[in-house]
């Protein structure tokens, strides 16, 4: 189990996926909602003050190098088209952990460093960066090349390139010592960076390490590095196999499975009751436009789609596919269940097809609950259906019920006593200076609100 004697009972870690600000294709339609949310500043910093208030660790953002390779027809529709450059962005936001995206594949560890160095400093240490390495092959074209990196090769150098980030940041000139300024000097496979940064040290040391990689290679890479991995199981199971999987590989690694946080994304719908709830949703999804959905039902199916009958089930003699076997029987599974139109199960893979949780406060709470306990998730990022309204409603009703279970903390730290339990520390004379460094060094450090660390215990090994 993840709890150790000495733990507190587990509670969950929140965050906003909010780039776009809902991954739902037809929100910018949704009746009272905010269609240029995605590209309206006063918008979206009304948003992470709703956050801030709500007690989230971390507003995360993803990011794009590229228009989306989707067909036209479908892009103009889409509401991802036009959005910020995230540090821009970030850099003006205030007292919640600031999590953003950066390529390993189409930007230079130097710059990475420097531009989290530079957060970290604006942010007074609450930068997080979500190590990518870019899965869009029209992105290659922006940076001077024909063809997309090989999956293998963009991992083999994202793994190098976390070493020299970090290393360039750890070795970072102080304001001025030059007995402390030292040169990194990396010279590896795919990377040469002599160093060092021309910026002080950042607050945190380096930022927080974020991996959202499902792909054997991406769990490795999560395994290693991060502090908290973003992914997509479709359910319950799925996540607990994910969870035991990525957590096992830390162990592996040398690390404390208790140091990386699991948080599945998940598509958040709530109503006053589950009729309700299910009701918004089919409101949502119905705003997907039928001839850009209907394609993706058919990739999804492993055969054209266009000829069934749109306002009729899906036939039960659906062809056989020699795509993906399994694609095809989650969609089957999926009309079954919820006995979903053509058009509305075209709709809902088009608009979003993900991990979900529908109902009540009370009833999402209780699938939270069995989550949290079941070692699935140690948290969330939450995706919202449309804005302001679905995120109104998860900071006044669902956190509420959330912190009434004992599920989630109530206020922000403003001070921490931090609980270290180190396998091998030899404690120098200045026990706590050598204590923050472990700390910020080993420690988990999810929680990227206004802390101050004062006070640390040390507990040596059993």
């Amino acid at each position: 189990m993840e709890d150790s004697k000495r733990s507190k009972p587990s509670q969950l870690h929140l965050t906003a996926f909010m780039r776009p600000v809902s991954l739902h294709t037809g929100a910018w339609r949704y009746p009272g909602a905010y269609p240029d949310a995605n590209f309206n500043f006063g918008h979206i910093k009304s948003f992470i003050q709703k956050l801030e208030a709500a007690k989230f660790d971390a507003f995360f953002m993803a990011d794009h190098l590229a228009v989306l390779n989707m067909p036209v027809d479908a892009l103009k529709r889409s509401h991802t088209v036009t959005s910020f450059e995230l540090f821009t962005l970030l850099s003006a936001l205030s007292k919640i952990g600031l999590a953003a995206t950066a390529s390993t594949t189409y930007d230079e560890p130097y710059h990475i460093a420097r531009r989290f160095a530079s957060l970290d400093h604006l942010s007074n240490g609450r930068a997080a960066w979500n190590i990518v390495t870019t899965g869009n092959p029209e992105s290659a074209k922006n940076f001077g090349l024909e063809d997309h990196v090989k999956h293998s090769s963009r991992y083999k150098r994202a793994r190098e390139f976390y070493d020299v980030v970090t290393g360039l940041d750890q070795e970072s000139g102080i304001y001025f010592d030059p007995e402390k300024m030292h040169v990194l000097n990396h010279k590896g496979d795919d990377l040469k960076v002599k160093g060092p940064l021309n910026i002080a040290r950042p607050v945190q040391g380096w930022p927080v390490i974020v991996q959202a990689g499902q792909s054997d290679p991406g769990r490795q890479l999560a395994a290693e590095t991060a502090e908290a991995v973003f992914c997509s199981p479709r359910d319950l199971e799925s996540a607990k196999a994910l969870y035991a999987d990525i957590k096992g590989r830390a162990v592996a690694a040398g690390r404390d499975r208790t140091h990386l946080k699991i948080l599945p994304a998940a598509f958040i719908v709530i109503g006053n009751s589950l009729e309700d709830a299910q009701a918004k949703r089919l409101k949502l999804d119905s705003l997907v436009h039928y001839e850009s959905a209907i394609a993706s039902l058919s990739i999804a199916l492993g055969s054209d789609a266009l000829g069934f009958d749109p306002d009729s089930p899906l036939p039960t003699d659906s062809p056989e596919t020699n795509a993906s076997k399994t694609s095809q029987a989650s969609v089957i599974k999926l009309a079954e269940k919820e006995k979903l139109t053509m058009r509305q199960l075209a709709q809902r893979l088009e608009g979003y097809s993900g991990l979900e949780f529908v109902g009540t406060p009370e009833s999402i709470a209780d699938e939270m609950g069995t989550w949290l306990a079941e070692e699935a998730a140690n948290g969330l990022a939450v995706v919202l259906p449309f804005l302001p309204q679905g995120l109104d409603v998860v900071v006044d009703r669902l956190v509420p019920e959330f912190q009434r279970r004992g599920l989630f903390r109530k206020d922000l730290l403003t001070s921490v006593v931090v609980e270290i339990y180190p396998q091998n520390l030899t404690l120098e004379e200045d026990t706590r200076t050598d204590c923050r460094s472990y700390y910020k060094n080993h420690a988990s450090r999810l929680h990227l609100g206004d802390q101050d660390v004062v006070e640390i215990q040390i507990y040596p090994p059993d």
